[in-house]
């Protein structure tokens, strides 16, 4: 598989629940990433941490990657060559995929062992307070 670059975009990230029928929150935009997900069981937000009111059910201390492309929309693989060493290393992952690129977002307590796992696969990452070798 080819070697990807990530680069890691500034902040801690959140991903909040809401009930499906919640209109979206004015918090929810704003600087960084941001996905807004709504299914029939769940509107699924994405966003800095900072932003997410305490009342809201949350999973906190993400860090987000963004995998460099463009990417051909019918290539494939990308993000299962970007997730492997991860999973078969134990490290948790939250995927979000948009139309031009794909997000991976790990615990922040897990980033210097995802950055050394993707640096061993020959992936190549940068970004805020990522240290390169």
């Amino acid at each position: 598989m080819a070697a990807r670059k990530l680069h890691h975009l500034e902040g801690t990230y959140a991903v909040a629940r809401l009930e499906p029928t919640t209109p979206v929150p004015a918090w929810a935009d704003g600087a960084g990433f941001v996905s807004i997900t709504r299914t029939d069981d769940e509107l699924s937000i994405v966003c800095r941490a900072d932003r997410v009111p305490q009342c809201v059910q949350v999973a906190v201390s993400w860090a987000c990657f963004k995998l460099q492309g463009p990417f051909a929309f019918d290539e494939t693989g990308v993000v299962l060559n970007v997730i492997e060493p991860l999973s078969k290393n134990g490290v948790g992952i939250f995927v979000v995929s948009t139309y031009d690129g794909d997000h991976i977002l790990v615990q922040s307590a897990d980033v210097e062992r995802s950055v050394a796992l993707w640096q061993a696969a020959g992936h190549l990452v940068t970004g805020v307070g990522i240290r390169i070798r």
